[in-house]
C-alpha cells in the first residue's frame, strides 16, 4: 500500500512537472509571437494566458482522471484539521491522551501474547516441527516412572530406548532428536561456582533442529557416545556474561555438577533452547546423563525410565493424519519392546502435537490470562472510542453552521463526510503513534509483573501492523457516526443564528445514548478491577498456619558424583550445623520442598492394620524436614514432639501428621504413639510412628486448603540431593547471606547458594498472576472512571449550551438557581442510572468467566458490585456538577438576547 501510494506521488509530480513545462512553452512562445507584432510584454502575457485556458482545463481533467485531485484534497483536508487541533489544544490533549493509553495497552499485551502464546522457535522450517505425546484412558495407571510436568496438547516423555526404536523405524519424519532438561545444576569455573540449567541433547539434536552456532562448533552425532570426550555448547548470554565474547572460552574446561566438560560452541543469541520462555546456558550430549547427574540406580538411558522428550520434522508431503497413523504403529511396535510385562491394555494412545514451539509450557498457563487482558485493553480503547465519538459529537454542534455553509456552496455529502473523517483519524494516527511509543516502553513490564524474566516481547512488523489496525479501525469508529451526523441537519436551518432551541436534539439523544453504553462499560471494568483487587487481598490475608516473617530461603544441590545416598545427609547435617551456629541466626532448618512454591509430594499412607482403599481417602502431602523446622517456620506442634537430630537413620522411623490427617485416620483418637504404613510394597512391611501433631497449614498454593500432610525427618531419609534452608534472623539480608556462602563454603567451596529469596518473596511469586490482574485492572478501571467522567462532562456541558435559553426563560419566569442546578445534575443521576443498570447486568452475566480465576468471593459479590456502581454514581455527579453549576449563574438577560 505504501509502495503504491509512494508511486502515485511520484507519477503525479512527473505529470505535473510535464504539463506545466509545455503550458509554459506555449505560453512563452504565444507571447513572443505578439511581441514581434508591437503588442506589449503584459498585454502579450494575458492574451497568451487567456489563449491558452483551455489547456489550464484540460491539466485539471487530467489531474481528476488520474486521481490525482484526491491527494489535492486531502492534502488540503490534513492541513484543516491541524489548524482545528492546533484551535483546540485541551480537546486535542484529550483524544490524542485517551487513544495512546487504549493503543498503548492493547500494542503492549498483544507483544506480550505474542511472544508468550505464538513465537516459534529460531529454527528453519519451525511451523513443520511435530512433537511427541500420549494420553491415558479412564482408569489406566501410568505404564512406568516418568520424569517431567506434562498436560493435554503438550509433549510428554518417553523412554529413551523407546526413542531408539522410533527413531529406526520411523517412515514419516525427517529424522527424530531426543532431549530433556536439568534446571539448577552447579558449574564451576575458575574456582567460581554458580548454578544454571542445562539441556542433554541427542547427537543428532542441531544438525536435525537446524539450530545456529556463531562460534566454535555444534554438538555431532559423534559426540554422543560415552567413549567420546565430554563437550557442551553454550549459550550467547552465558558466554557475554562469564567470558565476556572472548574467543579463549572455546576449548576451555568447566565443571558441571563437577563433571569436567570442554565448552565446543555457543549458540546464536536468537536460540533460547527447545522449551519456550525459558534460556538454558548449557547443551550436552545426552550420553553423558549418568557421568553429569550420576543415578545409583543406573543409567536412565538403559532402563523403563521415561524422561526423553522427542521431536522430530515432517517430510514434505506428509499429511498430519498419515504422519499419526504411522508413529502411532511405530509406538505400539516400541512400547512392547521396552515393556514386554505389559498388556496391551497399559499402552498409553500416541499423539502427534505440534512443535513449532518445542515444549509449550506457557500456553497452558498463560493463555487464559492474555486473552482476558487483551479483553480488559480493548474494552478501555472501545470506553475511550464511545468517549471521543460523543466528544467529536458535541463539538460537531459548534461547527453545524460551517458545515451547512459547505454543503449550500456545492460540497457533497461525501465531501463533508470525508472532511471529519479525515480530522477523527488525524486524531487516531496521532494516538496511535503515542500508543505505540507507549506500548514499546511498557513491553518487558507485564513479563516481569508476571515473573516471565527470560520473555522480552520485541516491537516487530506483526505488533506494528497490528497497532496500525487498531489505530485505523479506532478513527473510524469514534469518527463515523459524528461525520455522517455532520450532513444530516438541515442546511437552511444550519445558516440561521437564531434557531439553537431547534438544533441538535436527535445529536442530544445519540451523544446521551454514548455516554449510558459509556458508563455500562466503565461499570465492568471497576466491577473486574474490584474482584481482583479483593481476591488478591484476600490470598494475601488467608491464614498460612505458619509465620512467613523475618525467613530467609536457598536451595542446595549436592552434587551426586561427590553425594551420594547417606553421603548427601551427612553434607546437609553439616551445613545444618555451621549455618545455625552463625551470629545473628536464631534457628534453622531445612526441608525437601519449601513451602508455597507449587511443588508437592503426594504418596499413599493408610493406618497400621487397616488395608489401603482404592480412592484417594488415603492420599497424603508429605515432605522431608530437619530438626527445628517447625520452630523455624513457626508452625505450632498441638500434641507431642517435633523432630531432633536423635531421630536418624539408626532410630525407628518416625513422623509427624498434621490435624487434618490425624482427624482422617483417627477421627478423635490421640493419634500419638500410633502408627502408619506406606501403600509402597517396597516400604509397606515398615511401621512409621507418629511422635507428633502439627496445626494445619498450607503447602504449594495460597488458593488450596491445608491438605492432609506427612512430615518425615530427613535423618532418616537417603533420598534427594537438594534440599531447601529456612533460616530465621533478625539481621540484614545481605550480611546474613554473605555469612551464610562462607559456612558453606567451609565444607565445600564448590557448593553453590541456589534461588536466594525470603519467605515471603516465595508467596509472592505464586500470586504473580492475581497480581498482574489487580494492578492492570485497576489501571484499566482509573482510566474508564477518567474517560467516564469527560464524557459526562462533555455532554452536560453541551446541554447546558444547547438549552441556554431554554434556562433563561425558566429564570426569568422565576425559577430559582437551586431548581436549575437539580434539574441539570437529575439529568446527569438518570444517565448515569441507566448506564449502571446495564453495566450491572452486563457483568452479571460475563462474570462466570472469571470464575476460576477468583479467591474467597464469588463471580457475582454484591459487595464488589455496590461499590463500583457508587464509586462511579460519585464520579459522575462531580463530572456533571460544573456544567450544572454554570447553568445555575446564566444571566436571564443575556440568555434571551439571542431570540
Amino acid at each position: 500500500m505504501i509502495r503504491s501510494l509512494f508511486r502515485s506521488l511520484t507519477r503525479r509530480a512527473r505529470v505535473e512537472s510535464d504539463m506545466a513545462a509545455e503550458i509554459q512553452f506555449h505560453i512563452d512562445a504565444f507571447a513572443a509571437d505578439l511581441g514581434k507584432r508591437g503588442v506589449p510584454r503584459e498585454e502579450a502575457l494575458r492574451r497568451a494566458r487567456l489563449e491558452f485556458g483551455p489547456i489550464e482545463a484540460k491539466k485539471e481533467e487530467c489531474r481528476q482522471s488520474l486521481g490525482l485531485r484526491f491527494f489535492d484534497e486531502l492534502r488540503a483536508d490534513l492541513r484543516y484539521a491541524a489548524r482545528l487541533l492546533k484551535q483546540s489544544p485541551g480537546f486535542a490533549a484529550v483524544a490524542i491522551v485517551s487513544l495512546a493509553m487504549g493503543i498503548g495497552a492493547n500494542t503492549a499485551i498483544f507483544a506480550m501474547a505474542k511472544e508468550l502464546l505464538f513465537t516459534k522457535m529460531s529454527v528453519p522450517e519451525a511451523g513443520r516441527l511435530r512433537a511427541f505425546s500420549w494420553v491415558l484412558k479412564p482408569g489406566q495407571q501410568f505404564p512406568a516412572a516418568a520424569w517431567g510436568a506434562f498436560g493435554p496438547g503438550m509433549a510428554a516423555p518417553f523412554s529413551y530406548p523407546i526413542y531408539q526404536d522410533m527413531r529406526q523405524s520411523n517412515p514419516v519424519l525427517d529424522d527424530l532428536v531426543a532431549f530433556k532438561d536439568v534446571n539448577q545444576l552447579p558449574v564451576t569455573v575458575d574456582g567460581e561456582a554458580e548454578a544454571v540449567d542445562a539441556w542433554l541433547v541427542s547427537g543428532n539434536f542441531y544438525p536435525v533442529l537446524g539450530a545456529k552456532i556463531i562460534a566454535g562448533r555444534p554438538i555431532a552425532p559423534e559426540d554422543d557416545s560415552p567413549a567420546a570426550a565430554p563437550v557442551c555448547v553454550i549459550s550467547d548470554a552465558y558466554w557475554a556474561r562469564r567470558f565476556g565474547r572472548s574467543a579463549s572460552a572455546l576449548g576451555q574446561t568447566i565443571y558441571l555438577n563437577r563433571a569436567p566438560l570442554t565448552i565446543v560452541g555457543v549458540n546464536a543469541p536468537e536460540f533460547k533452547g527447545p522449551k519456550s520462555g525459558t534460556t538454558a546456558e548449557f547443551f550436552l550430549p545426552i550420553a553423558l546423563f549418568q557421568q553429569v547427574i550420576p543415578d545409583p540406580k543406573g543409567s536412565p538411558l538403559t532402563r523403563n525410565f521415561w524422561f526423553v522428550m522427542i521431536m522430530g520434522r515432517l517430510k514434505p508431503g506428509v499429511s498430519e493424519q498419515a504422519a499419526q497413523t504411522a508413529l502411532a504403529a511405530n509406538f505400539a511396535d516400541a512400547f512392547r519392546a521396552d515393556l514386554p510385562e505389559k498388556k496391551a491394555s497399559d499402552m498409553p494412545t500416541f499423539r502427534l502435537v505440534a512443535g513449532g514451539r518445542g515444549l509449550d509450557t506457557q500456553t497452558r498457563l498463560f493463555a487464559r490470562p492474555s486473552y482476558f487482558l487483551l479483553a480488559l485493553a480493548g474494552l478501555v480503547l472501545l470506553i475511550a472510542c464511545v468517549n471521543l465519538a460523543n466528544l467529536l459529537l458535541a463539538r460537531s454542534a459548534s461547527r453545524q453552521r460551517e458545515m451547512s455553509l459547505r454543503i449550500a456552496m456545492g460540497a457533497s455529502h461525501w465531501r463533508v463526510m470525508r472532511q471529519v473523517l479525515t480530522e477523527s483519524l488525524l486524531i487516531a494516527i496521532l494516538g496511535g503513534a503515542a500508543g505505540l511509543l507507549l506500548g514499546y516502553w511498557g513491553r518487558d513490564l507485564i513479563p516481569r509483573l508476571f515473573d516471565q524474566r527470560a520473555v522480552h516481547p520485541q516491537i516487530d512488523w506483526a505488533v506494528f501492523a497490528f497497532a496500525f489496525l487498531i489505530t485505523l479501525a479506532t478513527g473510524l469508529l469514534f469518527g463515523l457516526v459524528p461525520a455522517w451526523r455532520s450532513t444530516r441537519a438541515d442546511v437552511n436551518c444550519g445558516l440561521q443564528e437564531t434557531t439553537r432551541m431547534s438544533l441538535g436534539r436527535g445529536r442530544s439523544l445519540f451523544g446521551k445514548s454514548l455516554v449510558v453504553a459509556q458508563v455500562g462499560l466503565s461499570l465492568l471494568l471497576l466491577i473486574g478491577a474490584g474482584l481482583f483487587l479483593r481476591t488478591l487481598v484476600n490470598l494475601q490475608s488467608s491464614a498460612l498456619g505458619f509465620h512467613p516473617e523475618r525467613i530467609l530461603l536457598f536451595g542446595i544441590r549436592a552434587p551426586r558424583r561427590s553425594y551420594t545416598g547417606a553421603r548427601s545427609v551427612t553434607l546437609f547435617h553439616q551445613l545444618h550445623d555451621k549455618i545455625t551456629a552463625l551470629p545473628g541466626v536464631q534457628s534453622a532448618s531445612l526441608s525437601a520442598l519449601p513451602l508455597l512454591a507449587d511443588m508437592m509430594s503426594l504418596n499413599c499412607f493408610h493406618p497400621s492394620g487397616r488395608p489401603p482403599t482404592s480412592d484417594d481417602a488415603d492420599s497424603a502431602w508429605t515432605n522431608r524436614v530437619g530438626p527445628g523446622f517447625f520452630e523455624t517456620m513457626g508452625l505450632p506442634i498441638v500434641s507431642g514432639r517435633s523432630f531432633t537430630a536423635r531421630d536418624n537413620e539408626r532410630a525407628p522411623r518416625v513422623a509427624i501428621v498434621n490435624r487434618r490427617l490425624a482427624k482422617q485416620f483417627f477421627g478423635d483418637a490421640n493419634p500419638i504413639g500410633q502408627t502408619i504404613n506406606s501403600c509402597d510394597t517396597d516400604e509397606a512391611k515398615t511401621p512409621i510412628e507418629i511422635i507428633g501433631v502439627s496445626a494445619d497449614a498450607k503447602y504449594s498454593s495460597l488458593r488450596e486448603e491445608p491438605p492432609p500432610t506427612v512430615y518425615f525427618p530427613y535423618l532418616q531419609s537417603a533420598e534427594g540431593s537438594e534440599m531447601t534452608f529456612e533460616i530465621k534472623t533478625a539481621a540484614s539480608e545481605s550480611s546474613i547471606i554473605a555469612e551464610i556462602r562462607e559456612a558453606v563454603r567451609s565444607v565445600d567451596k564448590e557448593l553453590p547458594l541456589l534461588d536466594i529469596r525470603t519467605q515471603a518473596q516465595q508467596i509472592d511469586e505464586t500470586l504473580s498472576q492475581e497480581r498482574v490482574f489487580a494492578i492492570l485492572s485497576a489501571a484499566f478501571g482509573a482510566v474508564a472512571l477518567i474517560l467516564a467522567s469527560i464524557g459526562i462532562y462533555g455532554v452536560m456541558s453541551y446541554t447546558v449550551a444547547r438549552r441556554t435559553n431554554e434556562i433563561g426563560i425558566r429564570m426569568a419566569l422565576g425559577a430559582r438557581s437551586s431548581a436549575v442546578l437539580g434539574m441539570i445534575l437529575r439529568e446527569s443521576l438518570w444517565l448515569t442510572l441507566i448506564g449502571v443498570t446495564i453495566g450491572l447486568a452486563a457483568a452479571a452475566g460475563l462474570a462466570k468467566f472469571a470464575e476460576s480465576m477468583l479467591y474467597g468471593l464469588k463471580p457475582r459479590d454484591p459487595l464488589t458490585f455496590a461499590g463500583a456502581a457508587l464509586l462511579l454514581i460519585a464520579v459522575a455527579l462531580a463530572a456533571g456538577f460544573t456544567p450544572a453549576r454554570r447553568a445555575s449563574t446564566v444571566d436571564p438577560m443575556q440568555a434571551l438576547r439571542h431570540e
